[in-house]
């Protein structure tokens, strides 16, 4: 990692295929525990999504040895940080203890992971079901434009792809789920040999392993579990949407098929859409926002997850301005970005960027815990932390357009989100045209085939 200190670390495996991490920095009296499974909501089925979710905030609610509450009770009167997440592809759990608390964070973790169905009950169920959907009207069907990303995702990834449903689910299926469906979804994917754990921080080698071995190691083994291959969703044909909603703006989400994570296409697209949008001088704010005066900002982002993954450009018009006049525009500026190139200085600013944002995740020890345990568990190699920033490395501009070809010229989702009332804003169902060139680049992946 150029410029960057590599992280030294240990791996083994226990005996029941737990994969255990330990990287020891003595700079602050503090280590942080991480314990990831690998199993998001793409591993769910249609008519029972958000049940990785809904396992997520039930596994805060107590195991066999732990009573309901007692888990943040322990942790919050020591002064640690506790959380969890669930995406598409992995479900994490972390402690931030005091190093001398180390063996309390590890023995919770063994506790729930070993011993919490008995625990989830019919009453629990219910009442983090409610939590759950709450947590859906907050943050999805209740917000601005809170259900555009669920809308894009199913309509490029086309009914039954493992990422066509949104993580948190659908209030249908969410009421759907049973007690035996959530006890069913813990065996099946909540065994040690579906997981990792690490430790990174202050503490004495020796010690951790011996309390990893005492309370994980007697865990059984779970089935052997097949995870889903690399599944581009190429879409046959451009898709356009309309939807009038409680807004005071309209906002146009144009999203095209892009690659999975890891991969140096998803480097690639990475800096060519930062290059794009980053920065009030970038490609696409100076004409839509200070040029044209049409827009009120925009973003262009590339979200490569670990089977699949999108290109984005978003824009939220002014007041009384439509959309087909920013949806003319972006694909003006992406058309000159093809005829005009990019430079090298736009690549080495782009580069830069991505190089602080990963020196800031060697800051922390739960930054350093996140990335072993995320590229191990979604690209079957936890090296690849340490080789994040190599696939950045000599991008030139001709091999960054070779990739911006490759997504631009394919189909895509244009979603228009308009004010009730107002689907005139809207831009036309015709896409504009737009040429491009650029031969295709070799790639390289840092991930699985």
């Amino acid at each position: 990692m150029p410029g960057l200190r590599p992280v030294t670390y240990e791996q083994y495996a226990l005996a029941n295929g737990l994969t255990v991490m330990l990287h020891r920095d003595a700079t602050s009296p503090v280590a942080a525990v991480m314990v990831m499974y690998h199993a998001g909501s793409r591993n769910e089925t249609p008519g029972r999504t958000g049940l990785a979710h809904l396992f997520e905030h039930l596994m805060f609610k107590g195991s066999e040895h732990v009573p309901d509450g007692e888990h943040f009770r322990l942790l919050q009167e020591i002064g640690a940080s506790v959380n969890g997440s669930t995406s598409e592809d992995r479900t994490n759990y972390y402690e931030v203890v005091p190093s001398n608390y180390l063996e309390l964070a590890l023995w919770l973790e063994s506790d729930r992971m070993g011993f919490l169905p008995g625990a989830v009950d019919q009453a629990k169920l219910d009442n983090q079901r409610d939590v759950v959907k709450n947590e859906r009207r907050q943050n999805y069907d209740n917000v601005p434009y809170g259900t555009a990303h669920e809308t894009i995702a199913r309509e490029v990834y086309g009914p039954g792809h493992p990422y066509s449903w949104p993580v948190i689910g659908s209030m249908e299926d969410l009421s759907a789920a049973s007690l035996e469906d959530v006890r069913t979804f813990f065996r099946t994917y909540y065994a040690p040999n579906n997981a990792c754990i690490v430790v990174a921080g202050d503490f004495d080698r020796n010690q951790a392993a011996d309390w990893i071995g005492r309370y994980f190691d007697p865990l059984p083994r779970g089935s052997s579990l097949p995870h889903s291959a690399l599944s581009p969703a190429p879409l046959p044909e451009d898709r356009h949407i309309v939807s009038e909603e409680s807004v005071q703006l309209p906002r146009l989400f144009l999203t095209w098929p892009g690659p999975p994570r890891g991969t140096r296409d998803d480097a690639l697209l990475d800096v060519l859409t930062t290059i794009l949008s980053s920065g009030k001088n970038s490609r696409l704010y100076r004409p839509l926002v200070f040029e044209k005066k049409i827009a009120q900002g925009v973003t262009a982002y590339a979200e490569g997850k670990e089977i699949a993954g999108t290109v984005t450009i978003d824009a939220t018009a002014k007041p009384d301005r439509g959309l087909g006049e920013i949806d003319l525009c972006v694909h003006e500026v992406i058309e000159r970005l093809f005829a005009d190139g990019v430079t090298d200085t736009e690549i080495e600013a782009a580069f830069n960027g991505k190089e602080a944002q990963l020196a800031g995740r060697l800051t922390t020890a739960l930054g350093i815990a996140g990335g072993l345990a995320t590229n191990f568990t979604l690209t079957g190699d936890a090296e690849n932390f340490n080789r994040e920033i190599a696939r950045f490395q000599g991008i030139t501009p001709d091999e960054l357009l070779a990739a911006g070809g490759r997504v631009f010229s394919s189909h895509h989702v244009t979603l228009n989100v308009v004010p009730r009332g107002k689907s005139s804003l809207a831009s036309p169902p015709t896409p504009p045209k737009m040429s491009y060139t650029g031969t295709p680049a070799k790639d390289t992946s840092a991930g699985r085939p």
